[in-house]
Parts: C-alpha cells; structure tokens; sequence
C-alpha cells in the first residue's frame, strides 16, 4: 500500500478531495440489536469482487456486485486495478478481503446467528456522493434478506 506521502502532489489531492468530500451525518446514535449469536452477517466489501460469470468493474464506477453465499472462493474474481493496489492477498486467501469461510465457521460454531443469503461488492475508486444512492438502495437488500449486522471489509 503506497503512503499518501509517497503519491505526486495530483493524485495526493485527488484522495483528499473524496476525504473532503465526505458528507457530516453529525451524531447518530448506536442502534442495540439482537445478541451475536442471533445476529444474520453479510459481507459488504470494496475489493472490487464479482463472480466470474458478471461485469467486471469498470474505472470509477459506483454500482455493485450480488456475490451469492453458495458461491465457491474459485467463482469470485477481482477487477480491481490500480497501481496503489497490492492483490497478492487476494490471491492467495479470498478471505483476506472476503471472509466467507470465517463467517460459515462462526456460524457453525454458533459464534454468529447465521450467514446471509448475499454479500455484495463495490469498487473502491468510486466517488462518495456516486455510492449513497446505491448505498441506500443496498441497504434495501440487505433488508429484504434479513440481515441485521454488516462486516465492512474496506480495500
């Protein structure tokens, strides 16, 4: 991962701004929920994920990818590029960027509730105020399959 030092002065401020960018949503309150062990996890990432059988992302964009829970860690690929980006993790452990398999084991182990249905993926260079919409329209779907917790997994 290159430091914000280390990038020329252009791409420095490009980071910035979309630092600077983001809205203030002021205070907002911790919501209580159901006990771990009950919860209903999904996993929302922005390394760029898709199955094989999708688009792949393309340079700045905003949408998502619908990444199925009985999909197999050989079915998921990345089209995530970018010079500040190291994919090695990626391929060598899915679970590095996507811990399905560590969420199917602490539901077993009765760790957490259960595993949702669907996991979705953004791509990270997107612009803040191009994600909200679909960030509320994931919250939706995230909703309608009964998820009540989120593993952020940020790239």
């Amino acid at each position: 991962m290159a430091r914000l030092s280390e990038l020329p002065a252009w791409e420095r401020e490009h980071h910035l701004d979309k630092i600077r960018d983001l809205p203030d949503f002021g205070p907002i309150a911790w919501v209580q929920g159901p006990a771990l062990a009950q919860r209903r996890v999904a996993i929302v990432t922005t390394a760029g994920l898709q199955t094989r059988d999708d688009a792949p992302f393309r340079a700045g964009s905003a949408d998502y990818r619908v990444i199925p829970s009985s999909t197999r860690a050989a079915d998921i690929v990345m089209s995530h590029v970018s010079v500040n980006y190291d994919r090695t993790g990626f391929q060598e452990d899915l679970n590095v960027v996507f811990p399905l398999d560590r969420l199917r084991e602490l539901a077993h182990h009765g760790t957490i509730g259960s595993v949702a249905d669907f996991h979705y993926s953004f791509m990270g260079a997107a612009s803040i105020r191009a994600l909200e919409p679909k960030a509320k329209e994931l919250a939706r779907l995230l909703r309608k399959d009964r998820v009540d917790a989120v593993l952020l997994s940020p790239v």
